[in-house]
């Protein structure tokens, strides 16, 4: 006889490429999770009335809402590409320390310097040429030693910086999403369960509300869930076990090597190792 049984607790998902089935991201971080699937119907009419059933295909969705993420979570929207370079706006006020020059704190993209007075920023602009880092006035009394100008330019910023590209170059690719969470049965048990979608891509739609005096921001990405190549859609899983108890290694198909997100274990030299145990736990 089932048990019944009910949930308060947020899932986390174990989120795979579709075709490989290696791991992209485990997102442990949400507020809320959605899990959902609809199927409309069409009917034939006899004398104005529903008499014949058709169904249409099954269609499902995941929503997962979060305010604490890490930065790459967003390129589950471009395909998983994070690149290592952007160009960055720099506005800087700098002392001239000779009359005619100024040292700019970064290299700056060739064409995008300009120069005023500390006071006039976007008002009557400086004069020169940038050799280097180094900005030379074309007429040397505009810059006077000791005194300070505010500098605006354009840095090709290739260290310390990720950039997500969202462009109609790059698409969102397809995975295979397992949610875990657990139940609590009426007997106070734990019960494990697993909410599977087979194939399922991210809707390429992103908005963020930055506020100064509100809530946090929070976001919502949407994953459409599709039937795969053997006509799974999703599932639903319950399991007697405890999703605390899950040990999550795997080998990496694509690199050949294992990899694991338990606290338990870590790898090294391609060898699995236990992690030390304390007598205290810790």
């Amino acid at each position: 006889m089932d048990k019944n049984m009910a949930n308060r607790a947020c899932c986390d998902l174990d989120i795979r490429d579709y075709y490989t089935k290696a791991p992209v991201m485990r997102v442990d971080f949400c507020n809320t999770t959605t899990y959902g699937f609809n199927s409309d119907a069409v009917f034939a009419r006899r004398n104005g009335s529903k008499y014949i059933k058709f169904e249409s295909p099954l269609e499902g969705n995941i929503d997962i809402t979060f305010q604490v993420h890490p930065f790459k979570v967003y390129s589950l929207l471009n395909g998983g590409q994070v690149l290592t370079d952007a160009i960055i706006v720099r506005r800087e006020n700098i002392t001239a320390s000779t009359n005619g020059t100024l040292i700019l704190q970064h290299s700056p993209i060739m064409g995008s310097v300009f120069v005023y007075t500390e006071d006039d920023f976007t008002g009557q602009e400086i004069q020169g040429s940038v050799a280097g880092n180094t900005f030379i006035a074309q007429t040397t009394s505009d810059i006077k030693s000791g005194q300070t100008y505010t500098v605006g330019y354009l840095e090709n910023k290739a260290e310390d910086v990720k950039r997500i590209a969202f462009n109609n170059r790059n698409y969102s690719s397809a995975y295979y999403i397992q949610m875990m969470t657990e139940n609590k049965d009426e007997y106070g048990n734990n019960i494990g369960m697993r909410l599977i979608a087979y194939k399922c891509y991210p809707k390429r739609e992103l908005e963020i509300n930055f506020s100064s005096d509100d809530s946090p921001a929070e976001i919502t990405m949407s994953f459409e869930c599709f039937q795969d190549e053997d006509g799974n859609i999703m599932d639903m899983v319950a399991l007697d076990e405890d999703e605390d108890n899950q040990e999550d290694i795997w080998i990496n198909f694509a690199t050949g090597t294992l990899e694991t997100y338990s606290p338990t274990y870590y790898i090294q030299n391609g060898y699995l190792l236990q992690n030390e145990v304390k007598e205290n736990g810790y």
